[in-house]
Formats: structure tokens, sequence, C-alpha cells
């Protein structure tokens, strides 16, 4: 690493338990939480970002689009994410694949949800957000 970049080739493990949620600003974003961890600004990763999406029962996920594709995985709960205009359940056990630019987002969960999420970016950082204003 002479630039102080990680060079991706060294394993390392994250606890989920050890990393804090954290929420938009803006509650008109949604009130869905997550926790990121893996990010070249926090960890010693490069290429992709990944974390835990938690929604409670009433919470929202805005909907947004980015530039990079996105991939959901089911932990717990169940949950309609809306991609584009079509609906898509998602559950335990369950991938979503969100292509580039989509339009997603959740209207609001019925029950506590958990899904794993990726991008194929450095950092979380990287990844901007476009909301409709």
């Amino acid at each position: 690493m002479p630039d102080g970049r990680p060079d991706g080739k060294t394993a390392f493990r994250v606890d989920a338990r050890d990393v804090a949620r954290v929420g938009w600003d803006d509650p008109a974003r949604g009130t869905i939480t997550w926790q990121t961890l893996l990010s070249s600004d926090a960890t010693p990763s490069s290429e992709l970002v990944c974390g835990i999406a938690h929604l409670r029962a009433g919470d929202s996920f805005t909907f947004h689009h980015h530039q990079q594709a996105e991939v959901y995985f089911g932990i717990s709960g169940h949950v309609v994410v809306t991609v584009n205009g079509v609906e898509h359940a998602l559950g335990p056990e369950v991938t979503l694949f969100i292509p580039p630019n989509a339009v997603h987002g959740i209207v609001q969960a019925t029950e506590d949800v958990r899904f794993f999420y990726t991008f194929a970016a450095d950092s979380f950082a990287d990844i901007t957000y476009h909301f409709p204003s």
C-alpha cells in the first residue's frame, strides 16, 4: 500500500455488532438505518461497499437512484421494494438486483426487516444518492 490505499489482498473481518447504525439527517429521505460494513474510508477494502439495512415496522426508504448497481439480500422480515415502478417482494434468502440508475425505494415496512446490501464502489461516500425534490 505505498499510496495509502488498501491493496485488496489482505483478508480481514468485521463484526456487525461492533458497527454503529446511521441514518439520513433529513427524514424526508426515509427512516431506514444501516451499518456500513465495508467502505474504504473505514476498512482496508476496495472495490466493494456493503452493509446491513434495518427497517422497523412503519419505516420507509424514499424513492431514489444512483449510478451504481446495487444488490439486496434478505436476512429477516419481508418488505416490498419498488424498482422502476415494479414491486418486488424481498424476504429471507431472496436476492434483488437493482440496475444502475433505477429508481427504487420502500414505501413502508409492515414488519421489522434486515437486508444485506452491496455496491461496486470503493467507499460509501462514492455513492451519490438522487432523491426527488
